[in-house]
């Protein structure tokens, strides 16, 4: 796992495949997303590394429920006795009360996402002790307030979280840089690409400064601008 400063209170966590960030607010930290399964033990070592106590994690913000994005999130939890939240509809196939949905894969997504999985561990998604089920537009305590925005598109939980007073944005996977010239797009490997090109316009809406996607190199200034250009470029189906 690469660990990249992007702010002062922001690192991007670059796992094989996805990425987790960590924010710093002043004595505590939270993460969002959590990696791969096996991923905890190495998140929690970066955080030692960074010169944090593993108890100052006190978050766990999932943007959904895909293995590469909470499958450390239960190991995490043991390690440091985070809280694991997630949206309601996500919430539900975390702790494997519903069946986890395939996504709709178009043609040329096929071979991306046959790759994709071959550089994910064997291993099952371990269901967090305890989930806290998130609500659009529920705010959360840190950042100074991040609100919750639900983008289904991706998966039916799907949420960014915005943090207006410092102009960031979490994306999780309904927005992307692309891995050959880095422009902003809709995420790959939806349930619904439809609903995730609507999801991308509303997240274009937002003031924002700095985005910080699933997949792909955040975008550090004027993102607003990038995401309205991606949104242009994407017109929802009527």
């Amino acid at each position: 796992m690469d660990v990249i400063a992007l702010l002062p209170r922001l690192h991007l966590l670059r796992f094989p495949v996805g990425q987790a960030y960590l924010w710093r607010d002043a004595g505590e930290l939270t993460l969002v997303d959590a990696g791969p399964p096996g991923s905890g033990r190495v998140i929690a070592d970066a955080v030692t590394a960074l010169g944090h106590d593993r108890a100052a994690v006190r978050r766990v913000v999932l943007t959904h429920f895909h293995e590469d994005h909470a499958g450390g999130a239960a190991e995490l939890a043991a390690l440091t006795g985070a809280e694991v939240l997630a949206h309601t509809a996500d919430a539900a196939v975390l702790r494997r009360d519903v069946p986890s949905p395939e996504p709709v894969l178009e043609e040329w997504e096929r071979p991306l996402h046959a790759a994709a999985l071959r550089r994910l561990p064997v291993r099952d998604v371990e269901p967090p002790p305890a989930i806290t089920e998130l609500a659009d537009g529920d705010v959360l305590a840190f950042g100074a307030g991040a609100r919750v925005v639900h983008v289904p598109g991706h998966t039916d939980g799907s949420i960014a979280l915005h943090l207006p007073h410092h102009g960031v944005l979490f994306t999780g996977d309904t927005v992307a840089a692309s891995p050959v010239d880095g422009s902003v797009m809709p995420g790959v490997f939806n349930l619904d690409r439809t609903l995730t090109v609507a999801a991308l316009h509303r997240l274009a809406a937002l003031d924002t400064d700095v985005a910080c996607f699933g997949h792909g190199d955040p975008v550090t200034e004027r993102a607003s601008a990038a995401l309205r250009e991606a949104a242009d470029s994407h017109r929802p189906t009527p």
